[in-house]
């Protein structure tokens, strides 16, 4: 079965992740992106956008996208990858079809993947959000390790961050409508929110 099937249990480990006092998680591996600055209020981070990306697109595997935001890709690669070499984004963190997740950019501060957003009211979601990229597609499936990957580091912000919720985790495509679709069709919200609730669930729950 996949995480697409409404029959499926969501079989969700408790996480040991923690974060540290520079917003870094441990135990991931760490690819320190130039793309950040500081938040306007370091204590504001109260939103997490979920995002994808696949480089070039529908191309998965290798080290791409870590390069993209570092700053390291070299003309002629790809004709597409020419078209974004001048870019300079990055999001917190990357999590690989098999559920591998990359950090770039401490939660403290302020990574470069929302652009013009609005949430709740709030304008800039940069400034108070964190922003999770999954390796895909609109249109492909995720992967279940991908789920559970996102969920526990939900769970891990939300017991981090007094202003963060399980309740304020959105898509890119809710916060720039119109300009952005991703994490697109493909993703199921109701799994992610399964997966979230055996997170959340007290400890010793059957």
């Amino acid at each position: 079965m996949t995480p697409d099937s409404p029959q499926v249990e969501c079989p969700v480990a408790r996480s040991r992740l923690h974060i540290d006092d520079r917003g870094w998680l441990h135990p991931v591996r760490h690819c320190p992106s130039p793309n950040y600055n500081a938040r306007p209020d370091p204590d504001d981070i109260s939103l997490l956008v979920v995002h994808n990306i696949s480089l070039p697109p529908g191309r998965f595997g290798g080290d791409t996208i870590e390069r993209f935001f570092c700053n390291r890709l070299t003309r002629g690669e790809d004709p597409f990858l020419d078209t974004i070499l001048d870019l300079t984004v990055s999001a917190h963190m990357l999590i690989r079809r098999d559920g591998e997740p990359v950090q770039f950019v401490g939660f403290q501060d302020r990574a470069w993947h929302a652009g013009r957003s609005w949430y709740r009211g709030r304008e800039e979601c940069n400034d108070f959000g964190i922003g999770i990229e999954l390796e895909g597609t609109d249109e492909h499936p995720y992967t279940e390790a991908q789920y559970r990957q996102l969920a526990a580091v939900t769970a891990c912000l939300v017991n981090h961050y007094p202003f963060m919720e399980f309740q304020r985790v959105t898509g890119h495509s809710d916060i720039a409508p119109g300009r952005k679709t991703d994490p697109g069709p493909s993703f199921n919200w109701s799994w992610f929110r399964r997966c979230l609730n055996d997170m959340s669930a007290p400890e010793g729950r059957e």
